[in-house]
């Protein structure tokens, strides 16, 4: 007999499969590896992950999921749970809790065997939950690579994409392979999945092989394979034709050999079907309704087959190759074949057994809160009952969002609400009413990274509500959260939102928590945008609504205000003791980790890097107690991006920027990412890339700005830290005055920048530029500044260069190279004192000097810095230690300067060479560095001259 399609071996798919294995042997040396295999739908993905399972099952745990076809309401975590409970059958439920620890419950969520008995979901959070799937599989790496297959990714939950991006950028360890499948044909631009490919792609995170159609002797060899016969050229070229090199059609064609070949694809897809008995077609229909695979049970109740009749049925339709036995369920060969199957049922029909699965499936829960509301709101919406349809969406929005599926929580509750208006009891039926469910659908959207949508929802509700009718309680909730979306957004309004809130529940409501909870946002609001006093005065209010209310977490939010407060207010000292108290009261609690970010914050601006950093490490330690390490830790790991910058460890932020978590981040938050990276580009001398980075992203800083004063002053980082790299000191000087000049409030971020107009005042001076009016408006803000800012190392540093002196500037190299000076200057103390030297006629010293601060550019990798150093050695006639093998460009450096001379980006010099873009960037800096210019433009002009007179390189 010839073999069916699905156990014939498998044609022309070689160098796929050969690219699969070679990367699970990278994966097997302990190296995390995804990749996606991708093509229209019947090109085989499915089988050539089958056929490199099939090789490697006695060498790694294999655990596959799939993803469900529900409509546009997709169930959250659809391949996820299978994956995760069969690496738990694997590894042990012992073991499991201890590995993940506090994360258990929330594992629990997925996978009840897990949970404690309490159930308490205050206990859990999405942090907990995204964190322990990592350290399950990671912790299952250990005993053996791990193979985790997600299916029919094209149909995947928010949810599951979230998961998933997370996953490729947490997972920095372990023998780990990720295989994806995605039907190519089915993904839309701009959906949640493109948005997940392109992102994933772009970051390098993922790897994608693309099926390709058969050629026609490999369809020949399939044909053949199955039929059992040698095939004609004119039955051949009619196959191709139809079939079209799509290897699924040519089994089907190739199934339809010994009749007329059918017309249409429809008619090709039911081509076996309508062959069957209509015992076997009843069950295939049946079995097209279910939208995940059919238990046996479930089968006998909805087929109303007698039991004689059923197995033969059943036995009928698998060896027809259209089901197939899978872990003791039924599931269709393809899912093309259920498409069409269930797609030829009359409206009708479809009607009926979508009820009937919903009414079974009801009946099996029997009103328990195991019933599947994903798969009921499904099928009552596809059996066309709008109020079960509601109910069941309601529901599933509830039930995923206590999973904390909170994106596929978004699309049942906007089901729900489309559903609202065609149940005319709506509210008795669903057991919510309207403004409640837009509150919590808001709050939802929210918390999946859609904040215009939650603004768009909250403002919905308030349009809706009558004051004089509404509880106060959810009215003031309304407006609270109407300034919460509304900062997140990073745009003007939260602070009278905010104060509306507090008016409503003036005289009408005694609930100090709430109060309290919206007195620290309306604080923290006036803090941000630079009114400290009155965010002091808040942050007093709302820290005794808080002890009434017996909240330590709004106490220590409360505290964390007035500290931040009074420290930009210019007394480090009530702000040390504030923050000690918000440290205190939130002990114990991930309010702790809050405190760490907001204090790191603090001790940056002061210039105390290394307990900055201490401090948040600390707190990394903390959240993986908490279960969150990846998380909300990874919060605390860019809050150490900033100080590890001014302590030059660039290629340690660099690798924090390539494997920053945070997925659907809002707005606000991925502002200050943007800035460390236009910093870390300009540093590198890639000014073109950084400033494309700071043109996108003005807007939005601008508008933010506004309203928070720390984004105000990062534009003037981010102008600054690009006109450096260019050359243009000029204009970065122009830009720190401009900020001087801005009658707005005054927070400790200018005092970093006026740091910094003194390495600029300094090259200009030494360039023959008066700088006598920048000096004096810099040293006037600097003495304004509150008596415990000032008489510092910074202070001492500043006065020599605005001033410079033998004396001041040896002085400033000393404390430059203490701990508390960003180490740039350990470089700019000694050029500017060379320059003295020289002037003074001790070229021998000031030879020493710009040695050791090119050393230091070089170790740093500052282009800038390197270039100013280099510069002035050349003009000076001295040499330096680290330029002196810098006589010839090697071959590669020449190469990538041909390239900057042809205009191209770092970026599409790596794509050109097939190198990283990190590479480039040292390319770039070792070749500005070597012919002593600044900018890319000057190293082209000089590239033209000296190649034309051949002293460059020798090729």
């Amino acid at each position: 007999m010839p073999p069916l399609a699905p156990s014939a071996p498998m044609v022309g798919r070689d160098a796929d499969l050969a690219h699969v294995r070679l990367l699970f042997e990278r994966a097997s040396g302990g190296v995390p590896t995804a990749l996606l295999v991708e093509g229209e739908a019947g090109i085989g993905k499915s089988r050539l992950l089958r056929e490199f399972a099939d090789e490697i099952e006695n060498r790694a745990d294999i655990h596959v999921g799939w993803c469900l076809d529900l409509g546009t309401a997709r169930s959250p975590y659809g391949p996820l749970t299978g994956i995760l409970r069969s690496i738990v059958q694997t590894v042990g439920v012992e073991r499991v809790r201890e590995v993940v620890g506090a994360g258990a419950d929330a594992l629990g969520m997925l996978l009840p065997e897990l949970a404690s008995t309490s159930d308490d979901r205050a206990s859990t959070s999405p942090e907990r939950l995204r964190d322990a799937i990592a350290s399950l599989i990671e912790c299952a790496s250990e005993r053996a690579p791990q193979v985790l297959v997600v299916e029919d990714l094209h149909w995947a939950d928010e949810s599951t994409l979230a998961i998933l991006s997370f996953l490729l950028r947490a997972l920095g360890r372990g023998r780990i392979l990720l295989l994806l499948t995605c039907r190519s044909d089915d993904v839309r631009r701009g959906d949640a999945v493109s948005r997940f490919i392109g992102e994933a792609t772009r970051a390098r995170l993922l790897e994608r092989v693309s099926l390709e159609r058969l050629d026609i002797d490999a369809v020949r060899e399939i044909v053949e394979q199955i039929t059992g016969h040698a095939l004609s050229a004119l039955a051949l070229d009619r196959i191709q034709e139809r079939a079209e090199g799509v290897p699924f059609f040519v089994e089907e064609i190739a199934g339809c050999s010994k009749g007329p070949l059918p017309d249409g694809l429809r008619d090709l897809l039911l081509a076996r079907f309508d062959r069957l008995s209509d015992d076997a077609r009843r069950v295939v229909q049946v079995a097209s309704g279910a939208e995940r695979p059919l238990s046996h049970p479930l089968l006998v109740e909805l087929a109303t087959v007698p039991d004689d009749r059923l197995d033969e049925a059943v036995r009928e339709a698998t060896r027809s190759g259209i089901l197939v036995v899978a872990d003791d369920d039924y599931r269709f060969r393809h899912a093309l074949l259920r498409e069409a199957v269930h797609d030829d049922l009359l409206p009708g029909e479809r009607a009926r057994l979508h009820r009937a699965y919903a009414e079974t499936l009801e009946a099996q829960c029997d009103g328990s809160d195991s019933a599947d509301a994903a798969a009921l709101a499904y099928h009552w919406q596809l059996a066309q009952d709008d109020r079960r349809a509601l109910i069941a969406a309601v529901d599933a929005m509830r039930h995923a969002k206590a999973r904390f599926a909170f994106a596929s929580a978004a699309r049942f509750g906007e089901l729900a609400l489309g559903l609202w208006a065609q149940v005319p009891d709506a509210a008795e039926a669903a057991h919510i009413d309207r403004l409640d469910l837009l509150l919590v659908l808001g709050s939802i959207l929210r918390n999946a990274g859609d904040g215009e949508r939650a603004l768009a929802v909250v403002n919905v509700a308030l349009g809706e509500l009558d004051p004089a009718v509404v509880d106060p309680r959810l009215h003031a909730r309304l407006l609270r959260d109407k300034a919460y979306y509304t900062m997140n957004l990073g745009r003007p309004g939260a602070i009278a939102l905010l104060h509306e809130s507090l008016a409503v529940l003036d005289g009408r409501v005694d609930d100090d928590r709430l109060r309290a909870t919206i007195l620290n946002n309306l604080a923290s609001r006036y803090m941000i945008a630079g009114d400290l006093d009155r965010g002091y005065a808040l942050g007093v209010e709302a820290g005794e609504f808080a002890a009434r209310a017996g909240s330590d977490d709004e106490a220590s939010i409360a505290a964390n205000v007035r500290a931040a407060s009074s420290a930009h207010g210019g007394d480090l000292d009530v702000g040390a003791r504030e923050y000690e108290l918000a440290r205190t009261l939130a002990k114990g609690s991930t309010a702790e980790l809050r405190y760490r970010v907001n204090y790191s914050d603090l001790l940056t601006l002061l210039g105390r890097y290394r307990e900055a950093v201490a401090l948040a490490e600390e707190g990394l330690a903390r959240s993986r107690t908490f279960g969150v390490e990846r998380t909300s830790g990874s919060v605390m790991t860019q809050n150490m991006a900033v100080p590890l910058l001014e302590l030059g460890e660039i290629e340690r932020v660099e690798e924090m920027l390539r494997r920053e978590l945070s997925q659907n981040t809002l707005r606000v938050f991925r502002m200050y990412t943007t800035m460390t990276r236009v910093r870390v580009l300009s540093w590198r001398g890639r000014h073109e890339e950084a400033a494309e980075l700071l043109n996108e992203s003005l807007s939005a800083f601008q508008e933010t700005g506004t309203v928070e004063r720390q984004i105000w002053y990062d534009i003037t980082v981010m102008t600054v830290a690009v006109a450096e790299s260019r050359g243009d000191l000029p204009g970065a000087l122009d830009a720190i005055l401009a900020m001087l000049r801005d009658d707005g409030p005054v927070l400790l971020h200018q005092r970093r920048l006026m740091l910094q107009s003194g390495w600029i005042i300094a090259e200009l001076r030494a360039q023959g530029v008066d700088v006598t009016v920048a000096v004096a408006a810099v040293r006037a803000a600097w003495d304004a500044q509150g008596e415990q800012l000032r008489g510092d190392s910074w202070s001492a540093l500043l006065d020599a260069l605005l001033a410079p002196s033998t004396s001041g500037l040896r002085a400033a190299i000393a404390l430059a190279d203490g701990d508390d000076v960003p180490v740039v200057f350990r470089a700019v103390t000694r050029l500017a004192l060379a320059r003295l030297l020289v002037s003074a006629g001790d070229r021998v010293e000031a030879a020493a000097l710009l040695g050791r601060a090119a050393e230091i550019a070089e170790e740093l990798g500052h282009v800038q810095l390197q270039s100013s150093v280099a510069a002035f050695a050349a003009a000076a006639g001295l040499g330096t230690s680290a330029a002196s093998d810098a006589d010839a460009l090697t071959a590669r450096e020449h190469q990538v300067l041909d390239l900057i001379a042809e205009g191209l980006s770092n970026r599409q010099i790596g794509e050109r060479l097939f190198i990283s873009v990190k590479t480039v960037s040292v390319h770039v800096s070792a070749v500005l560095r070597k012919l002593g210019v600044s900018t890319r433009t000057e190293a082209a002009v000089v590239a033209q001259r000296s190649l034309a007179a051949g002293d460059l390189v020798s090729r």
